[in-house]
């Protein structure tokens, strides 16, 4: 017998059945462990039980089929079947957030709320969705005034799924951070994560509740700080990228920090943490210039696009603009929080003439009926257009670039702000390719 099945199968129901959640349950039942998901939709259910996860992410479907099909996997609406004899409920909605950056969190604590009275005494309950530091403390609260006879033991560990990477984020991690003020918690939480990792960073909740929010604000300065350094970078002459490598070979800095210049961030995952620490600071009355700053810079790096096609055509009226890929990220078919689709939109109303290509997208928002035409090829995407923007990095584009020259006009502008196809156009001399951090030039 191998070490894994040696190791004591734990009892746990993943609640919040989204990507983090689908990701969670499936991960945990292929290490070995009996696993429940507990979600109020039946239709997300439906599609669990046939093995279908509720966003695309590379792997699950399989990962799913395989828990499914072991026994070890399976999936209820029923709050009471799902934890009457469980260890861990562990607690993994994508925390819902609205276009401010502004997340509901009540949500996801009427949702644990409504299981404790189910829950046996001695559970721990794991959190694991993004929410503001402070929220176990509520909930430790509201398990003592609400269930006497019972005693729970609360932790919370910060989720670090990326979308697209997830299976592998979650069972080859860095190190896990775990945050629980009680010693018997921690005893069944180092059973729990045993099969994946023993790189265990232990904390107090408070402290890993807030280790979540600065590992992301500290993503988003860096972005937010190369992208401004690579618009001076622009105006003087300098090639970021350059720079990039001259702060990534310094020894303070490293290899693996975010300097390299690009697009801003999109999505609600960070800028939702710059959001919970503004909240906190304003909460207890304290000025952090830094962190009220990191939303305004990005939000005008969205405008770089923008200035380079205005910068080349002074009117975009009757212009026509291919987009290669319009999903958030490659890895995945959501269009929530998308920048190509943002930028969709601000074409259409300047009245340029809209091509898109996306390998997984099929449906387009219904408003862009009649304005926007969809190709299922992304070299009939270009044809006869003035300029193409990269949307999304989809590693097929880069074989299409290398062939642009074959369908596309001479001149063609070439606006790809994470230089993704800066290696397949080398060889290209008609295109004008432009890249954060570079003037424009011509190949």
């Amino acid at each position: 017998m191998g070490l894994r099945d040696e190791r004591p199968i734990m009892k746990i129901c993943v609640q919040g059945l989204w990507h983090l959640g689908s990701v969670t349950a499936a991960c945990c039942a292929s290490v070995g462990h009996d696993v429940v998901g507990l979600d109020a939709d039946e239709q997300t259910i439906n599609d669990l039980r046939s093995g279908k996860a509720p966003l695309f992410e590379p792997g699950l479907d399989a990962l799913l089929s395989d828990g499914l099909n072991s026994g070890r996997l399976r999936f209820t609406t029923d709050i009471e079947s799902a934890v009457g004899d469980i260890d861990v409920l562990w607690v993994a909605f994508d925390t819902p957030v609205d276009d401010n950056d502004k997340a509901d969190v009540d949500f996801v604590l009427e949702q644990i709320k409504s299981v404790l009275p189910a829950l046996r005494s001695k559970a721990v309950v794991l959190v694991s969705s993004q929410m503001p530091v402070g929220s176990m403390r509520i909930l430790e609260q509201f398990a003592t005034e609400t269930q006497h006879d019972k005693q729970f033991a609360f932790a919370y560990s910060p989720e670090n799924l990326r979308l697209g990477k997830a299976i592998d984020v979650f069972l080859k991690p860095d190190r896990i951070v775990v945050g629980t003020n009680v010693s018997e918690a921690r005893v069944v939480l180092e059973g729990l994560v045993a099969p994946i990792t023993d790189k265990v960073e232990w904390m107090s909740i408070a402290s890993a509740e807030m280790t979540k929010h600065a590992i992301n604000a500290f993503l988003a300065i860096s972005v937010t700080f190369a992208n401004e350094i690579a618009s001076i970078c622009e105006a003087v002459g300098a090639d970021a990228t350059e720079v990039a490598r001259g702060l990534k070979t310094e020894a303070r800095i490293g290899p693996k920090a975010y300097v390299s210049p690009g697009g801003p961030f999109a999505g609600g995952t960070l800028a939702r943490d710059i959001e919970f620490l503004g909240l906190a600071s304003k909460a207890s009355g304290l000025t952090t210039p830094l962190l009220s700053s990191v939303r305004a810079s990005n939000d005008e790096h969205k405008n770089w696009v923008r200035r380079k096609l205005l910068g080349r055509f002074p009117s975009l009226e009757g212009i026509t603009v291919a987009i290669w890929g319009l999903t958030y990220k490659p890895g995945t078919d959501t269009l929530r929080r998308s920048l190509a689709v943002e930028l969709c939109d601000w074409l259409i109303a300047q009245g340029a003439v809209v091509h898109v290509h996306d390998p997984v997208v099929r449906e387009l928002p219904a408003r862009w009926e009649g304005r926007v035409s969809s190709f299922a090829n992304a070299g009939d995407a270009v044809k006869r257009v003035d300029a193409l923007v990269v949307g999304t990095e989809w590693p097929m584009f880069r074989e299409a670039g290398a062939k642009l020259q074959a369908y596309a006009k001479p001149e063609l502008l070439v606006i790809d702000a994470n230089r993704h196809l800066e290696s397949s156009l080398t060889s290209l001399t008609t295109v004008e390719y432009v890249a954060v951090g570079t003037s424009s030039h011509g190949h």
